[in-house]
């Protein structure tokens, strides 16, 4: 079973950025694929971008082009880096492992 603990998340105004950090228990670099999540109020959660250890990346439309997913396997880290933040960008944000496991959540808040 493989821990997530997110953090970086906060409120900022539209335009600004933030860096959410996903930290696994153990070493990314036997995860095959990791991803960030995220859920609205009233939404069903959906993928913000995904990475596989191989190095490919997907993207939701709407984020792509200011978001950037990496990872940092000598730390276990996978980061999502978020710029030019709109206020539908709002939502608890999950870090994912292999598509079984989940972190916490961090709340990101884009005020207009």
């Amino acid at each position: 079973q493989v821990q997530l603990v997110e953090s970086g998340g906060g409120l900022v105004q539209a335009g600004g950025s933030l860096r959410l950090s996903c930290a696994a228990s153990e070493s990314t670099v036997s995860i095959n694929v990791m991803g960030w999540y995220r859920q609205a109020p009233g939404k069903q959660r959906e993928l913000v971008a995904s990475l596989a250890s191989g190095g490919s990346t997907n993207y939701a439309a709407s984020v792509k082009g200011r978001f950037t997913i990496a990872r940092d396997n000598a730390k276990n880290t996978v980061y999502l880096q978020m710029n030019s933040l709109k206020p539908e960008d709002t939502a608890v944000y999950y870090c994912n492992a292999f598509g079984l496991f989940w972190g916490q959540g961090t709340q990101v808040t884009v005020s207009s």
